[in-house]
């Protein structure tokens, strides 16, 4: 468990969150030039909950990741990341970025491999790993490829499978399917839930796609412009598997999105 502020009131572990932040500030420089990214936000997430954060640009969503994830401290508040108590759990956490950070000088195969080999997993062992990552992904066949010779949207890919060999017990994620076309992303949202249903890792996704929160998350949390404060959360009580063009889908990302223009509009006023 890692507390990134002063200690809290502790909780009966039974009922923690996996993830909990109370009252969380964070600004960014000092003086006049100084920007206030996030203001007063308190979450929690349950364990194996997939939550989706949507709102404006700027409004604060990385930087939440980013505390999140222990790679920034907050000004004010604090933010609580809690692991199982399970030993044979996953305990670590994983960030995809919207930069996919390859190795260059690896291969693909390799940069997939790479966390594995880290915790001392045997060749043989992390190499088929790797081969059935990189064909949920929907690159079999380019392990022997380097980074230098896919698009930017295959090298995502890659990124993808890296993060989740890594088996951990959370997984954040910053807009990783910005950049691909939409039968991909729909082909990889599928392997994600897969994944993610037969991994029971706790999951915050960022995106501006609303309908993609919408076939992704167990609930959505709306943050308002800058300052990024929490302003409505959406659960999201539909069967899956899901579809992205499904009316189920459209009429909450409907939901969803009115409310965000309502928050975009209140800032521009």
């Amino acid at each position: 468990m890692s507390i990134l502020t002063a200690p809290s009131e502790p909780k009966a572990q039974e009922a923690a969150p996996s993830i909990e932040l109370t009252g969380v500030s964070k600004r960014h420089g000092d003086g006049t030039t100084g920007v206030v990214a996030l203001q007063d936000v308190s979450l929690s997430v349950a364990s194996g909950e997939f939550v989706c954060l949507v709102g404006a640009s700027g409004c604060g969503k990385t930087t939440l990741l980013n505390l999140i994830a222990g790679l920034d401290r907050p000004n004010v508040g604090s933010v609580e990341v809690r692991t199982p108590s399970d030993e044979s759990q996953a305990t670590s956490t994983a960030m995809l970025f919207q930069d996919s950070a390859l190795f260059p000088w690896l291969t693909v195969s390799a940069n997939v491999e790479l966390p594995m080999r880290l915790r001392g997993m045997e060749k043989p062992e992390r190499r088929a790993i790797a081969t059935d990552l990189l064909e949920r992904v929907h690159l079999g066949g380019f392990g022997d490829k380097r980074p230098h010779e896919l698009s930017g949207g295959m090298r995502q890919r890659v990124a993808l499978a890296r993060a989740l060999a890594q088996e951990a017990g959370l997984l954040l994620m910053d807009e990783p399917f910005g950049a691909l076309d939409a039968i991909t992303r729909d082909l990889l949202h599928d392997e994600l839930e897969s994944l993610w249903l037969d991994r029971g890792f706790t999951a915050v996704f960022v995106t501006h796609n609303v309908r993609e929160a919408a076939r992704l998350g167990d609930r959505i949390v709306l943050l308002t412009s800058r300052p990024g404060q929490v302003a409505a959360t959406f659960p999201v009580d539909l069967a899956r598997p899901r579809r992205i063009d499904s009316p189920e889908i459209a009429t909450l990302a409907a939901t969803v999105t009115d409310q965000l223009r309502s928050e975009v509009g209140r800032h521009g006023r």
